[in-house]
């Protein structure tokens, strides 16, 4: 016996991503405390997802897939370095503190969950008869730039916070 009906299925599932894209996005506004073992285990999945773009590059059919998950990956390192550089980082003997700037990882979010859901809306997820999912190049380069923004945020925020560890104090 299922708790929710197939027919609620699909809004139970929206309900539950929108949650999760919620805390995400939360994630981005304001004051955040460091937390080493949770960073490595979200570069650990983003490491993962990586993996499965370039291998739908490198599987799925047509050249606009290859071209837009490597031009996605690439702007998402290249706005990791500047997110990292609008990052204001502190901290003391006891805890470390980082500040993200809201503004590009919330607007990459935004960027995807509005992306999929004009998808769902308008042409489903499903290819006309073919009954497959079907990839997208714009979709997959969105992925593509979000999970190369986090990755390497999270990758050189790591090696800033380990500097800061490292520096001496001056306090007196």
């Amino acid at each position: 016996m299922s708790l929710i009906s197939p027919a609620a299925m699909p809004y139970a599932m929206t309900l539950g991503l929108g949650w999760l894209y919620y805390r995400r996005i939360r994630r981005h506004i304001g004051r955040q405390s460091w937390q080493p073992r949770r960073t490595m285990l979200r570069m650990g999945f983003l490491c993962l997802a990586v993996t499965g773009l370039l291998a739908a590059a490198v599987f799925l059919p047509g050249t606009g897939i290859r071209i837009a998950i490597g031009m996605g990956l690439i702007a998402g390192v290249v706005l990791g370095f500047l997110g990292l550089s609008l990052t204001t980082i502190d901290g003391d003997q006891h805890a470390r503190w980082y500040t993200p700037n809201p503004w590009i990882g919330g607007a990459l979010a935004v960027l995807l969950v509005g992306r999929l859901a004009w998808r769902m809306l308008h042409s489903g997820f499903i290819a006309q008869g073919a009954g497959q999912v079907q990839a997208t190049p714009l979709t997959l380069g969105i992925a593509a730039t979000l999970v190369g923004y986090y990755l390497s945020y999270s990758f050189l925020l790591m090696g800033r916070m380990r500097q800061l560890a490292r520096a001496p104090s001056n306090a007196s």
